[in-house]
């Protein structure tokens, strides 16, 4: 079910734009008059900025308990891809279900960018797009211009496009299934605000979703069962986590009942596997596949993120890339006793974080 996607053909003409309060706190919704359109000369800068986020995000469709008719976010998009006219209306309409939504003491203001987008290509097709933005904060920055034959500075404040927090792209394709959408939340927090009770979407499950899915399950799991109390090196986690990644690698497809089988063993471990996949699947709001395609481009990135944390309660954190415990982690654990306290020695060759 993946699809390829190409955004570098892209480009932002026209856009909405919204500074969305907090109704708790009695902060406003302000909304544009009229559609900025983009000058020609700042398309293809803007283009890009928009578009960054997008480049490593999971995709998602539009779902509705009842019918995608009754879908507010689905249906503006569906207004806007059939007539482009509509955009600064249901732009607004969307900025007023965002802030509708927007109704726990924990959501910051901030600003919103509802942008069209002319010609994504997505499996052949070039195809119109729709990019919603919000950023949470605001970063001062410094200008240098000339006046009076000097020089001058000054500090603006404005959105820095790296920080931007929570974003979605609705392409105009697979309109009849909930429409192609991407999206991230930057926030740190509880993703459901964004994912689930404004924008009303669920992760496509693909080959690259299952696998990104049940690989950081497994980590998650076998983390889980180590006792907090436990005084067993920290890195036998990641390397248990690195066999059981090891199980995708030898493979072309995933099967739930093999890999219990052959990774976990016995049945405690396996049903205990079992609750917390249920877990996840409460907290994604949508059942898992128990068998699907492996994506070996996504095992990789998932492997790359495997490491196990020693958390000291002296505040010393201690990170242990699988690859380093695949022979000799070079830690050695022991007591003082002088002290009283448990210690650990580590041992190198070079500080990587000067070179």
């Amino acid at each position: 079910m993946s699809v390829k996607l190409r955004l570098n053909t892209a480009t932002a003409t026209k856009v909405v734009l919204a500074k969305i309060g907090n109704p708790l706190r009695e902060e406003p919704l302000q909304t544009s008059r009229e559609v900025f359109q983009v000058a020609e000369g700042d398309q293809e800068a803007l283009t890009a900025l928009f578009l960054k986020p997008f480049k490593a995000c999971i995709a998602h469709r539009f779902t509705h308990h009842a019918s995608l008719q009754q879908h507010e976010v689905n249906n503006c998009a569906k207004a806007i891809f059939e007539d482009e006219e509509k955009l600064l209306a249901k732009g607004v309409e969307i900025a007023q279900r965002l802030y509708a939504k927007s109704n726990h003491p924990n959501i910051k203001a901030g600003d919103l960018c509802i942008s069209l987008l002319k010609e994504v290509h997505i499996e052949g097709e070039l195809v119109s797009g729709l990019c919603i933005l919000k950023s949470d904060s605001v970063v001062p920055f410094l200008t240098i211009t000339p006046r009076n034959g000097d020089l001058q500075l000054s500090t603006e404040h404005g959105i820095n496009p790296d920080k931007i927090d929570k974003g979605c792209l609705i392409l105009n394709y697979w309109a009849e299934k909930g429409y192609y959408v991407l999206t991230f939340d930057r926030s740190g927090g509880d993703t459901r605000f964004w994912v689930r009770e404004f924008l009303g979407v669920e992760a496509v499950p693909d080959a690259a979703f299952l696998t990104n899915a049940y690989a950081k399950m497994a980590v998650s799991f076998l983390e889980e069962q180590q006792p907090a109390d436990d005084d067993s090196p920290p890195w036998e986690t990641a390397t248990a986590a690195k066999d059981a990644l090891d199980y995708f690698e030898d493979r072309e497809k995933f099967d739930l009942e093999e890999f219990g089988q052959t990774v976990l063993k016995s049945p405690e471990v396996i049903a205990k596997f079992d609750e917390h996949r249920a877990r996840i699947e409460e907290e994604q709001g949508q059942p898992l596949e128990k068998t699907f395609e492996i994506s070996k481009k996504d095992l990789t990135k998932a492997k790359k993120r495997i490491a196990a944390v020693l958390k000291l309660d002296t505040g010393v954190e201690i990170h242990i890339k699988p690859a380093a415990s695949e022979t000799d982690p070079q830690l050695e654990r022991g007591f003082d006793d002088n002290k009283g306290m448990k210690y650990v020695k580590v041992y190198y060759n070079r500080d990587l974080s000067a070179s």
